[in-house]
């Protein structure tokens, strides 16, 4: 199964607003340093520089930055998303107007690292599944930029879990909390909404048991430990899809992959991440 991710045709624009965004807070009134110092006409040769090993993400923001900032460029990069590198691997070279280049290069990098430390956080996790589990990310990304990260995400080997609150019903304590009950939650959007997925979160065996008996898709098993996970799993015999969640950390996911179940979402792709160091130096000799 795919969770959806609603990307399709707007995705290249989400992606140009961002940047523009972005750039527009980096010099609302250009770069008065750059414009004062470097000559229209001076051409530089620079390099991206990866600072530790990790996994490249995304090349396509950095081009569309790069394209926004204008003037002559020839940006090329040397390895692929979703590419593992090592120290001092050079990951692309920009030659061109120096002025372009240097109003480039935060932004460019701010998301490079950023999406290239969830992308080597992500396969890190993946690294450690057992059987056919998958690893979900989150809604928890950083506001205005979770295109980027989800896609992130997708580098770094694992899966989007729902894009946004119109993809998907996800039940959660709260809602249950207002209906009455599992059950009536359940019903409720099953009557309001068509062909569309159904997830509830349940904490307890009890609730567990109350889910099985609805026609919900998956069920989420919220905080639960692993021993409990594991009587949930025999019980539902591949009856339904089963997601494991809450305080996913690194040293969880093999014992609870092993569990049986089909997902597990970890929050920590996102949410508290590190970003890779990478730098950008000009005409600098890599030894």
């Amino acid at each position: 199964m795919s969770f959806p991710i609603k990307l399709g045709e707007t995705m290249e624009q989400k992606i140009k607003e961002i940047i523009l965004n972005a750039l527009q807070e980096d010099m609302p009134h250009g770069d008065i340093t750059t414009d004062h110092l470097i000559p229209v006409s001076h051409k530089s040769k620079a390099y991206f520089i990866a600072k530790e090993k990790g996994i490249i993400s995304g090349i396509q923001a950095v081009e569309e930055v790069f394209r926004a900032v204008g003037g002559t460029f020839e940006l090329k990069f040397l390895v692929k998303n979703g590419e593992e590198v090592e120290n001092k691997t050079v990951i692309a070279t920009v030659e061109g107007d120096t002025r372009t280049i240097l109003k480039a290069e935060r932004v460019a990098l701010n998301i490079l690292q950023r999406m290239s430390g969830i992308a080597t956080t992500t396969r890190a996790y993946v690294s450690r599944l057992k059987g056919n589990c998958q690893i979900l990310d989150t809604r928890k990304t950083t506001p205005n930029l979770r295109i980027l990260e989800k896609q992130a995400v997708l580098d770094g080997g694992a899966t989007n879990h729902r894009f946004s609150l119109s993809d998907m019903v996800m039940i959660k304590d709260n809602h249950i909390d207002a209906v009455g009950s599992i059950a009536e939650a359940v019903y409720l959007a099953k009557q309001s909404t068509k062909n569309v997925k159904i997830e509830v979160e349940v904490e307890t065996y009890e609730q567990f048991l109350e889910a099985m008996a609805t026609d919900c898709d998956i069920i989420m098993l919220d905080n639960m430990p692993n021993e409990l996970m594991r009587r949930c799993v025999l019980e539902n015999d591949n009856k339904k899809l089963l997601e494991a969640s809450g305080n996913m950390n690194l040293d969880r996911i093999e014992s609870v992959s092993a569990l049986g179940v089909d997902y597990i979402s970890v929050g920590a792709l996102t949410h508290s991440v590190k970003a890779m160091d990478i730098s950008l130096k000009f005409h600098q000799e890599i030894k």
